[in-house]
This record gives structure tokens, sequence and C-alpha cells, in this order.
């Protein structure tokens, strides 16, 4: 496509978007298990359409010219220090800028006492958003086996910290199995070192504190334990918000002055900004406010309730299905799920052995979104998905009795548009 020459009317516009949307992904349909959070509330869409309405033009990089802005960013961030016991931090545009806004502060703390190569030690299931940081940062990056549960080994970390390393990871929970590390054994080792100790909260972060006051077996996670000294929280995630919201937390304020940029070596005055980004449109921050003062304690529990309710059904049905097993012990509501190596090599399908990848086709076919992993299938749920538990199950039943082989094909987490 060139430059149009000519402008197109607005109708014909939003039509063509219209027709084509009709092939993108269905996430209130309760069959997408990513990208969106299925709240199931017409109130909460509704407010947060029309709160994104009213911002929709204005431009945060200056707050002090929107004051309604600088208010609820600030309220936001307040909200979210009370909920996990942090003493400042800000607003980002996600959990990708908050990890980097994470990395570039250890970073700096680093070559401020003396480092110059400094390192970040993580387990390899933490999430590639470290990667990219450190690529970005030129800072090198120590991935490390996970125990045989998925989760980080503190043992494995003992041994890798040493007089470079900047900052140490942890999960809660990582992404591919929804298993949260040893905070407390590996931010014990982090300070007794010296070191940073990052928390990446960025999926379960607004999910832990309600999921723990339901009375589910949390482990300690936050500014709770000792030696954890940043945090990462994404409100787009299970805070429930639409996207561009995440929030960086520090344990003290001089901490979070290392990831403020000021630059007054500038014909146009004073440049200053606490996050990467400099234009910052108001809809995500105006967003997140909104959800979170309309949603508060009551509607988060009421909320968790049901992503609880949905993950009990959704456990159990997969459960109870000849040649597939859930691949962890996962301790929020998103896991990984595969073939039973236990099972018998044709489990009455007639196709010939069980085939994940034929699995996930099958369940492609009944319009289930599904994302593919390398050891299984992930499923991350929503409050939304406790309505199609017992599709689901049906579908996973049948999928898996009459799959064929996997029909191949690209599937990943994220992707490169370059059409050069």
């Amino acid at each position: 496509m060139t430059f149009p020459t000519h402008g197109r009317p607005a109708g014909e516009i939003l039509s063509e978007v219209a027709s084509e949307r009709s092939d993108d992904l269905d996430w209130r349909g309760g069959k997408a298990f990513s990208l969106v959070y299925n709240v199931d509330d017409p109130d909460l869409e509704a407010l947060q359409h029309e709160i994104a309405s009213s911002f929709l033009h204005e431009n945060a990089l200056n707050p002090f010219r929107y004051r309604t802005l600088l208010r609820m960013e600030a309220e936001v961030v307040d909200m979210a220090c009370s909920l996990f016991g942090a003493a400042t931090g800000s607003m980002s545009s996600g959990g990708t800028e908050s990890i980097f806004l994470a990395v570039q502060t250890a970073r700096d703390h680093a070559r401020a006492r003396g480092v110059t190569a400094p390192t970040l030690v993580c387990a390899a299931t933490a999430h590639p958003a470290f990667a990219k940081a450190c690529k970005y940062l030129d800072v090198r990056q120590v991935r490390l086996p996970t125990r045989s549960d998925g989760r980080a080994d503190p043992d494995r970390f003992a041994s890798a910290i040493d007089a470079d390393t900047a900052l140490v990871v942890v999960s809660a929970p990582c992404y591919p199995f929804g298993v949260i590390d040893p905070v407390t054994e590996i931010a014990a080792l982090a300070a007794e070192r010296d070191v940073l100790c990052h928390v990446d909260a960025c999926l379960g972060g607004y999910l832990l504190p309600w999921w723990e006051r339901l009375g589910e077996p949390v482990p300690p996670w936050d500014f709770r334990v000792p030696g954890v000294t940043s945090l990462s929280a994404d409100i787009h995630k299970y805070g429930y918000a639409y996207k561009g919201a995440s929030t960086v937390l520090y344990r003290d304020r001089d901490l979070y002055q290392r990831q403020i940029f000021m630059y007054d070596d500038w014909p146009g005055g004073l440049y200053a900004s606490s996050t990467a980004a400099g234009t910052r449109p108001g809809p995500p921050i105006a967003g997140a406010w909104a959800t979170m003062t309309h949603l508060g304690e009551e509607g988060y529990l009421r909320l968790a309730e049901r992503v609880r309710t949905a993950m009990r059904g959704f456990t159990a049905g997969i459960a109870g299905i000849d040649g597939v097993r859930i691949t962890s012990d996962p301790d929020l509501s998103l896991f990984e799920f595969g073939i039973d190596p236990d099972a018998e090599p044709d489990t009455g399908h007639g196709n010939g052995p069980l085939d994940i990848g034929g699995i996930a086709d099958a369940m492609d076919d009944r319009g289930w979104n599904l994302d593919r992993q390398d050891g299984g299938l992930h499923v991350m749920l929503s409050p939304g998905h406790d309505k199609v538990i017992d599709a689901f199950t049906a579908d996973l039943a049948d999928s898996v009795a009459h799959h064929q082989s996997d029909r191949g094909g690209d599937h990943v987490y994220g992707g490169v548009v370059d059409r050069a």
C-alpha cells in the first residue's frame, strides 16, 4: 500500500474494519486464553469505553497540564504500593517496559558501585522481556535450569551470583507453568550478597492478593519478603484494565530515583520523565484508575472467585480425560497440559500415538485458541471462563479421541511485522 492521495469517508473506513474484524480473536466468547482478560462485566466495559473516550487525545508527557491524569496516576501507584507493600513506583505501558525499567535501575545501581559488566541471573522460565532488556541495556543474562517442578532452583542461584551480578529475578508466577518461584529463599541469597532482587509479578500481581484472601495457598512473594527490592505487576492483566497499564514498584525511594531521567542541557528547557516513554497516552492511565476504583476489594475478590471456579473446573475436566495431563502443580490460574507419558500409545482414537499438536489443531477447528508451548498447550483463565467449563471439557475429550497428526504451521507467542 502506498500513501493515499485522497482520503476516504469515515463510514467506508468503519465498514471495512468491521468486516475485517470478524476474523479477529473473539475473546468475549470464552474460547481465548491469552492476550485479553475477559472480565464478563458489561458495566465495567462500558465504563472503560467512556473513560477512554474522555481522555482519548490527552498526553501525559507533561502531567502538570493534565492534573486529572496526574492525580489518577498518583492514586494508581498509591493503591499498588498499599497492595504489595512498596514504598514508591510508577506506571508504565506494560510488563515489558516495567521489566526494562527494573533492569535499567539495577544496571545503573551496579555501575554506581563499580560493576563494569553487570549480569542478570534468572531461571529459564523468566519472561523473554528480561532477555530483551538485557540485549537493549547491555546486561549479560545468566539463565539457569529450573527444578523438576518448573520452579527456580535456589542452589543454582547461589552458585551463579557473583561480584558482577546486578539483579536476580524470580517469577510470581512464571508464564509457562503457572508456578511461583521460591522467592523467600532466592531473595535471601540476594540480600546476603547485597544484590537487588526483582519479582516479576506482571502476570499474577493483581490476582495473588485476592487468591490469598480466598484461602488459597500462596507462598510469600511480594515486599513482605525481606530482600525483594523491586516488583512489576500489570494492571491490564488480572487488574482487568485495558491494554497499556502496568506498575513497577520499589522498596525504597533512593532506588526508584535511578529510574528517573532528567535532562536540562537543551534549548527547549528541562526534560524529565520517570519511564522510558516521552509522550504517554491518557486513556491507559485513566482506564487503570477507573477500573481499580470501580472494582475495589469487593469486586476483585468476586472476580477472583470466578477465576478459581474456572480453574477448578478446567483442571478437573482435563484430569478426567485419558491421555492428557497438566504438566505442573500450578499456584495460580494458568498452566500447561500435554500428553500423559503413562498413557497407552494409542488411547482409542484410532490414529496412532497421541499428538499434542494434532489435539491443538482439533481444538482450533472447534473455535478454541490454545497457545502452543514446547511441552504442551497453555491455558490462562479469566472470570468469563467459568461459563465454558463443560463445553471446553467436552471438546477436548472429543479432540483427544479423534484428532489427526499435527498440521504444522507457525505458532508464536509474539510476532514481528516486516513488510519490506
